[in-house]
């Protein structure tokens, strides 16, 4: 999911239910194929939808030729699930974590798919990507990313945008911008993600990534392209809590990131026009004013604050759009302009 949370616990140790050979399953000393790419699936307790996401990626076009569940402690039916899955399709591969006794978000997750990373060898695949375990997604979906990503080759992250089924039955868009890659499914340019770190392992670190990425040159994604919506089972910003405090999270993930109060009150009042009308975007005013009010710490990064600051102001006056172009404008890679 793509939520946050403002701690984090010591990682336990983890053990993975597949032999560490070769990532891909061919010998060592094979050239990576140029499109080949691992998948790695923080999840926990997802019996109710892991079905259908197994169901959906077994089934691409372009399947993953490796894809790393990591069970962070699942109590319901998800490890009896994912053992069947893994019994019948060599691309899986299975972490188990010990439970924690809870769903850790944000921090957590991250934590989780560090497991997942350290048994891959990551130079074997150009391309990796954080995938959730509550999405169904379209026949085409990574087989089209990966064509983006090879036509733009300053495309470092990319994914479609989520939508959801309301209780009438209607299909809801989660109002995500096309500036960023989402959280579910980020996907990525290997040489990209190396550069900017990694995730960091905080709250926002489904932001800060592609603040990072845009700083350095690279370019993120979310393609409105029909054939690349897909739908998320669970909505973002919800919780075992409730919507709520998932968006009282999120604005204290606004206030770690270093996000201006002007730019991030704005968002606040536009989500107050989605479910959950008006007290969702009072949640989230909340959160940030709450973090504020108690001098929680913010991300270690001055300069990257000051950067995510002056794209925001920049974007209070002449849009989102032209100020992510102005920046992709000024911060050029090498041999990409």
């Amino acid at each position: 999911m793509a939520e946050t949370d403002a701690t984090a616990d010591t990682p336990p140790e983890s053990e993975a239910s597949a032999p560490d050979a070769s990532a891909s399953g061919d010998p060592a000393t094979d050239a990576p194929a140029p499109d080949a790419y691992v998948l790695i699936t923080p999840c926990r307790n997802e019996a109710a939808h892991a079905r259908r996401t197994l169901d959906s990626v077994l089934g691409q076009t372009r399947p993953p030729d490796l894809w790393v569940i990591v069970d962070d402690g699942s109590a319901d039916g998800t490890p009896e699930i994912l053992a069947d899955y893994a019994a019948r399709h060599p691309s899986l591969r299975i972490v188990r974590r010990q439970d924690r006794g809870r769903r850790a978000v944000g921090p957590g997750v991250i934590e989780a798919f560090y497991d997942g990373l350290a048994t891959v060898d990551l130079a074997r695949f150009p391309f990796l990507c954080k995938l959730d375990l509550d999405l169904e997604l379209p026949p085409g979906y990574f087989e089209g990313l990966i064509a983006r990503m090879r036509a733009d080759p300053r495309l470092g992250t990319c994914s479609g945008m989520p939508w959801f089924t309301a209780p009438s039955g209607r299909r809801v868009s989660e109002k995500c911008g096309p500036e960023m890659s989402v959280g579910m499914t980020k996907f990525y340019r290997r040489d990209c993600f190396e550069e900017i770190g990694g995730f960091v392992r905080a709250v926002m670190w489904d932001a800060i990534d592609c603040h990072t990425a845009r700083r350095l040159g690279w370019t993120a994604r979310a393609f409105p392209d029909a054939e690349l919506a897909f739908e998320h089972l669970r909505p973002m910003g919800s919780s075992e809590k409730g919507v709520l405090t998932g968006r009282r999270r999120h604005g204290a993930g606004q206030y770690y990131m270093g996000s201006d109060p002007l730019y991030f009150a704005a968002t606040a009042l536009y989500r107050m026009a989605h479910p959950p009308y008006l007290l969702g975007g009072l949640a989230m005013l909340r959160g940030y004013a709450g973090a504020w009010a108690s001098g929680a710490p913010r991300h270690d990064d001055a300069e990257l604050r000051a950067f995510i600051r002056a794209y925001q102001r920049r974007a209070l006056r002449v849009g989102k759009a032209r100020a992510v172009a102005e920046i992709e404008a000024r911060h050029l890679r090498p041999g990409t302009d």
